[in-house]
């Protein structure tokens, strides 16, 4: 038990440590790591079970700032907790150039920052996701090797933003009992008070999402350990409102919004130093202090060991699986079964839509890659993301692998990032490419953080007809290829849908997304090929000596290009086809290969149901596009193809223009 006395001056380190590092910097939110002192200590000095000295402990608690802006709290507590890769330089250089010290939490950057959290109402939804995950893998492994917490810590603008809604709904249906919220509830934002913008009565809209409701002074030890303790045995996932006072202990601007944003300066720090008793020196910690934070990081180290020891007596085959999901690595049995299936679909060439094709693909994968995870935003059958080995998750059965989002694109991918952060598992989930708007800033971060999310974005143009121009994608595709690091496919037939399966699951650093089709496609890889042709970005599908066109396409346009090579070449003209399913991977070959497979034909035509933005890295400025330059229409799609212009017809009367 840590006396009140204690409590206090480890919570002043905390509040020291972050306002005299923004001073430092001139920039920062000083505010909320000083308002929330008192809650963090609790947790990490009595409650939160890590351990600084390894930090990837697949059974630690999960702790989560998604009030990110207030990013001196947690760089506080692993500098006064002991992680190595966290010193008091780290904390000086707070916002500076090659700092870990970002301005808000990055995942990577330091040892246990759990995600990154910026924008506001991420980090609640990627903790949605981590203790989904837990429970998950609870129930796979059992008690012994996953049994644990996620905590996140939000503000008064991550329950503003509209994930929020999406992801504490979520969490409430699924029962996610060990997933705890605290709610820096200090009635202060940037503009101000909070009753300018919002009224909400935020326990009564918790409630009725199916969670566990609880109020206290976010000031008093007692009332913060009494509340973790009901949270902890609540069987709803529980939200503490911890009434606070932003920019607690500064007697001119604390309670106010001049403390959420800005450094206090000089004059308001001295005097802060004053009003709590803190004699020490900028960035210096008094030895007893320090000493008491640094015993709260020995804290879990037995509670570790303990399960290093329970992983070691599970049996050889249970132990050698969680190891290999929490290492990231694929099963083995992987390879050789996309390669018997190549096998067979280059015998059956089947005529069929990229979207059935991904199922059946995943009939395959999900076969032998036990630690998948699928799911759609209540676009199950539109997005063939459900597989034989993918019974529902339910509330109260977590056996099965397949998740039912309900519609809520944002909520979902930030929970699938959170999911692929815990570790142990690879979601993967469905929606429309048109909506991948409604999934952007998480699938950014995704990228921004390096983690393995997949994206099913079926009904990928105007291809998907009637439904019409609300529904058909038409500037997605460029948008999508904009953000670095991700992965964009966009599959021609069964055999690229597959390749790009494969190449998606084995990049562990990237999220990728595969833009699908409605309509069914046919086979434009006819031969067993061994090695994956997608794996390259673009590659040749039909070479031609001496070509005067090039025509380069992706998904249901290469069909297209193939018909539309047919023509030209019974018209004598030389004419090659090279089928383009990933931007990213083609940018990324030597230089050697992509002037081989851009060619030197005088005539470069490029066919994408989409805007060109992008294509001219291949066909440059001069070369032809056929696609859209504006929004779809409503209509059977042969036809909207043909009003668009996106026929191989119009391909064979652009290429013989240009050769004129």
């Amino acid at each position: 038990m840590i006396s009140p006395e204690k409590h206090q001056r480890m919570a002043n380190a905390i509040r020291f440590l972050s306002m005299d590092a923004v001073e430092k910097a001139n920039s920062g939110h000083p505010g909320m790591p000083m308002g929330c002192a008192d809650v963090a200590t609790v947790l990490f000095s009595r409650y939160l079970s890590f351990d600084p000295k390894n930090p990837l402990w697949p059974d630690r608690d999960r702790f989560v700032l998604s009030a990110g802006h207030g990013s001196m709290l947690i760089y506080s507590l692993l500098y006064l907790t002991g992680y190595e890769d966290m010193t008091i330089e780290d904390i000086k250089g707070f916002r500076q150039m090659g700092s870990k010290t970002a301005g808000h939490p990055e995942y990577g950057h330091a040892s246990g920052i759990e995600t990154t959290t910026g924008p506001l109402g991420q980090g609640i939804a990627n903790a949605v996701g981590m203790a989904l995950a837990e429970k998950k893998l609870a129930d796979e492994f059992g008690s012994d090797l996953q049994d644990h917490y996620t905590y996140a810590l939000a503000g008064d603008g991550c329950l503003m933003e509209g994930i929020s809604q999406e992801a504490i709904t979520l969490a409430g249906h699924l029962k996610l009992n060990k997933l705890i919220v605290f709610w820096d509830d200090n009635g202060i934002s940037i503009d101000g008070a909070i009753s300018l913008a919002d009224s909400t009565d935020q326990h009564a809209r918790f409630r009725s999402a199916g969670w566990n409701t609880l109020a206290i002074d976010g000031h008093d030890p007692d009332a913060i350990a009494a509340a973790i303790e009901q949270a902890q045995a609540s069987d709803k996932p529980t939200m503490i409102a911890c009434k606070t006072v932003i920019g607690f202990g500064a007697p001119n601007k604390a309670g106010t919004h001049k403390v959420h944003g800005s450094p206090l300066g000089a004059d308001e720090i001295a005097a802060t130093r004053k009003a709590l008793g803190w004699e020490e020196e900028a960035f210096s910690i008094p030895a007893d202090v320090l000493d008491a934070w640094r015993l709260a990081g020995l804290r879990s180290t037995k509670t570790r060991k303990d399960w290093e020891a329970r992983l070691a007596s599970a049996d050889a085959e249970k132990r050698a699986e969680f190891s290999r999901r929490f290492a990231g690595e694929l099963p083995g049995t992987l390879a050789s079964a996309i390669d018997n299936y190549k096998k067979k679909l280059a015998d059956t060439k089947p005529t069929i839509a990229t979207r059935k094709a991904s199922e059946d693909a995943l009939e395959v994968i999900n076969g032998v890659v036990p630690e998948t995870v699928g799911g759609s935003a209540d676009l199950t059958g539109s997005n063939n993301t459900k597989t034989s080995q993918t019974k529902s998750i339910t509330p109260t059965d977590f056996s099965g692998r397949y998740i039912h989002y309900g519609i809520r694109e944002h909520g979902m991918a930030a929970a699938m990032n959170g999911m692929a952060l815990h570790g142990g598992l690879i979601p993967y989930s469905g929606g429309f490419l048109i909506f991948s708007d409604y999934c952007r800033p998480s699938i950014r971060l995704a990228a921004l953080m390096g983690i393995r999310v997949i994206h099913v974005l079926t009904h990928d143009s105007i291809g998907l007809g009637e439904d019409g121009p609300t529904h058909q994608p038409v500037e997605h595709m460029a948008a999508l290829r904009a953000i670095p690091n991700l992965l964009m496919f966009r599959p021609a037939d069964a055999t690229e849908t597959v390749e790009c399966w494969q190449v998606a699951l084995e990049n562990k650093e990237r999220p990728s997304g595969l833009a699908l089709t409605r309509q069914n496609l046919m086979p434009v890889r006819n031969e067993y090929e061994e090695k994956n042709l997608c794996a390259s970005g673009a590659y040749e599908l039909i070479s031609a000596s001496d070509a005067q066109v090039s025509i380069f396409a992706s998904g249901s346009e290469v069909e297209i290009a193939v018909k539309a090579q047919q023509q030209l070449a019974a018209k004598g003209i030389s004419t090659r086809v090279v089928s383009v399913p990933c931007f990213e991977l083609f940018f990324e070959q030597d230089a050697d290969y992509q002037e081989a497979i851009i060619g030197n034909a005088p005539v470069k035509i490029a066919v994408e149901a989409g805007i060109r933005q992008g294509w001219d890295a291949i066909i440059g400025s001069t070369g032809t596009f056929i696609g859209m330059k504006s929004f779809g229409a409503s209509g059977p799609y042969k036809e909207l193809y043909k009003h668009f212009g996106i026929t191989a017809e119009a391909v064979v009367a652009a290429a013989e223009a240009k050769l004129a």
